[in-house]
Parts: C-alpha cells; structure tokens; sequence
C-alpha cells in the first residue's frame, strides 16, 4: 500500500462504513402499483422478543388460581369493562388509543419458526425464504424518506431468526442501527464516527483528504473513481446532514426523555418517534429479555415497567402530534408464554413457549381503540372466540398501509409469482377494529 492508498484508507474508511452500503441502495426505487388509499404512512413494530406472556400482559385472568395467574391481578383502563395486568399501568391510562387481540393462534412452538410465520406468514419449508414484512412495507414505500435515512431501521439489533429480507437481497434488510440509545451519546452505526472522532475532526479530515487527493484531481471522470467520490459524498451527507440528528436525542427536552423512560426500550421508543417524523416506514424495536423459562414474574418485575412506560408514551407523543393517525404500532411476539407456571426447579416459576393462544395489540394507522378482538378460555390456554392467525394479523397490517395483501409480489430478484400473502381472506381480517 502506498502513501496515497493509506490516506484513503485512514481518512475514510470509517466513516463511509455502512453508510456507503445502505443510503444509495434504496435511492430511486421504483414504487410498486399496489397502493388501494393507503392509510398508514408507518409501521412500529414493538417486537417482544422471546414471547410476552398473555396473562401478565393483555389477557389477565383473576379468578385463575395462583398456578396459572402467579398471584398477580388486573387493574381497569380508561375504556369501561377493558381490563389489563397490574404490569401495564401507564398502558391502561390510554387504552382507548389501542385495540387487543386475546385470541393470536398459530401451530409453532420454536423461535425461529413461528418468527418466520408472525413475520412472514408462511410456513418455513420450500427451499424459498420469504421477505418478512418490514422488507417488503420498505421497499414498497421508501418515497417518503427524508436525510439519507434507510428505510426499514431496528432499534437496535435485528431479531436474528432469519433473513428477514428474503429473496428481495440484502438491500432490503433492516438497518440495525446497533449501540444504545439510552446511553449518554447513541452510536449509531454509520452515522456517528466511530472510536470517539468528533465531527469537527472528522470534518477536518476530509478536507485534509481532498488537499492530498492529487489523484482524484489527475483521475477526474474515471468512472470507478466517480463510484468512490459518489460514496463519500454519500457518507459526508449523513454524517454531516439531517440523518444523524434524527439519532441525536440530546435534542429533545429532557422532561420529554423522563417519559418515555431514560432507558435503552425507553429511549428507543423516543427515537422511533423521532423517525416516523423523518418519513421512515418501518421500523422495528427488538425487545429482548422476554423469554422467561425461569423466574418468570421476577423478570417482569425488572422488564415491564420500562416497556409499559415507553410505549404508553409513544402513543401519546404521536397522538399529542397529531400523528397516530398515520402511524401503525403493532405489538406482538412470536407467540406467549405457557399459562400453568412450573414452580418446580430450575424453572423457580418459569413460563414456557405457547403458541395455541397468546395476545397482540394494535394502535394507530386506521385501527381504532378502545375495543378487543377475541377471547380465551378461563385461563389463557385455548381461543374461545374468534381466533386471529399470523396471516391475519398481518393482512391487515397491509391492507392499514394500502396494499392489498392477495395481490402479487412485484417484481424481484428471483422472479416469484406468488401472492404476498398466502391465504389472505379478506373475511379473516380485524375489520371490525378499522377506523
């Protein structure tokens, strides 16, 4: 390597990052013709990774004895007769902005299968992986964003299950932004120089890049050249522009922080905000934690109080903005949590995966609030009454957003001709929640 390749490399490397990869890949897409009045401009997804348990969260059950409710109880929301868990206080204050479904069913008891089915609506298997949701809302409606900002983020890992870009490539792959939000400065992969550079000095650093670039000058219009300045405008743009404000939460007041709650779901939340007024359309906040086979209640004691704030915040922020009209916030893992509690050792009051009947909640995007879809038996176990499938679920979704979710994919990689969602009844869908 000579003198000029190791300035390159020195001065640049680190900031065009993943920047150079992500913000290029999805300019000027073309938008498929799928669109029927969309509703919804974007989707939050708050997935509650490892699977939420139905009774500690929307489907209490009192009267259930002690092996099955662990004790805990239920507490009213401000909508009559709509009762939550005790752990979801700042929720039940505003549950006539949100709709329940206490009737989720699905026939995979593994992570990574019934992942793939809440995500994709299609059984694994076939030799084909499918593109998950947030894949396919971000490559259909990536118009509307704003600052070199990708369009599907994960807030702040990525689940980790599959692809969950399928066969649409890695250019629609979630952007998971990485670091923690609720730190004192979030690091947000390719967005923030890397290894404590400030801007200043990063700003410095290009200039001396371009005062020691006579090869650039001598070079100018070579067409593999031009690709490499491209990127490096690219990654000045975002680390210099908009984009990594959007990132910058030291920005909101800080009684707007407190809200949400100073913690790493907390201060997501407030960032997912904060990107749904950037135009983002899809944007996930992965939730970990949540797969309780052991001491199941004392690890609810420590996690849901942070997720009951913030998401309590983060409807009433976007409904105080004017904006839970156009924001779909959907809540969900990828199934509960069994409801007989196994106090035995080592489980110490454990909970295990339970795919038959478990809960979600939708608020915002043309969904109304205050009601509840289905029910369960008297202690969770079984559907009762109008069970609600993965494909279900996330036909609405779809059809919230404008698409119809029998049409066609549009045009991809490897040229399927399949519908977007198999099976897709429009009877089945929660129409009976729409706005």
């Amino acid at each position: 390597m000579d003198r000029r390749e190791f300035l390159k490399q020195c001065l640049t490397l680190g900031a065009l990052g993943a920047v150079s990869r992500i913000c290029p890949a999805f300019a000027g897409m073309e938008v498929p013709a799928l669109k029927t009045g969309k509703t919804a401009k974007t989707v939050i997804e708050l997935w509650i990774w490892g699977g939420p348990c139905q009774l500690e969260s929307f489907d209490p059950k009192p009267k259930a004895d002690r092996n099955y409710n662990g004790g805990r109880g239920q507490i009213p929301t401000n909508v009559d007769g709509i009762f939550l868990s005790e752990y979801m206080k700042e929720l039940a204050k505003v549950a006539d902005k949100f709709s329940i479904i206490r009737s989720m069913t699905h026939p995979f008891a593994g992570h990574e299968t019934a992942t793939y089915l809440m995500q994709t609506g299609r059984k694994p298997g076939g030799g084909i992986t499918y593109p998950a949701i947030g894949a396919l809302l971000a490559m259909m409606n990536n118009g509307n964003v704003k600052h070199h900002l990708p369009p599907y983020v994960a807030l702040t890992t990525n689940k980790g299950r599959f692809a969950e870009c399928g066969f649409l490539g890695d250019r629609y792959a979630p952007f998971a932004t990485g670091g923690n939000p609720g730190a004192a400065k979030f690091l947000v992969d390719g967005y923030t120089p890397a290894g404590g550079v400030s801007l200043k000095d990063m700003k410095r650093r290009f200039g001396l890049l371009n005062d020691l670039d006579t090869f650039g000058f001598e070079m100018k219009g070579h067409p593999e050249l031009a690709e490499y300045e491209k990127a490096g405008e690219e990654a000045k743009a975002v680390l210099f522009g908009k984009a990594a404000e959007i990132f910058d939460l030291t920005k909101e007041p800080e009684e707007m922080r407190l809200r949400y709650g100073k913690n790493k779901f907390g201060q997501s939340c407030l960032c997912a905000r904060r990107l749904v007024e950037a135009g983002v359309p899809y944007i996930t906040i992965n939730a970990s934690g949540w797969d309780t086979h052991k001491r199941h209640f004392e690890t609810l004691d420590r996690i849901a109080p942070d997720m009951d704030r913030a998401v309590a915040a983060l409807i009433g922020d976007l409904s105080e903005r004017g904006l839970l009209d156009q924001t779909l916030i959907w809540w969900s893992g990828e199934f509960g949590r069994t409801p007989k509690v196994d106090w035995d050792p080592p489980w110490q009051g454990g909970r295990n995966h339970y795919c038959r009947c478990f809960s979600a909640m939708v608020a915002g995007g043309g969904f109304a609030g205050g009601k509840v879809v289905g029910a369960s038996d008297e202690t969770a176990s079984n559907v009762v009454s109008r069970p609600v499938t993965p494909v279900d679920l996330l036909g609405s979704i779809y059809e919230r957003c404008g698409i119809d979710p029998s049409a066609m994919f549009p045009t991809n990689p490897i040229g399927l001709k399949a519908p977007i969602l198999p099976d897709a009844d429009p009877k089945t869908r929660l129409r009976e929640i729409y706005l």
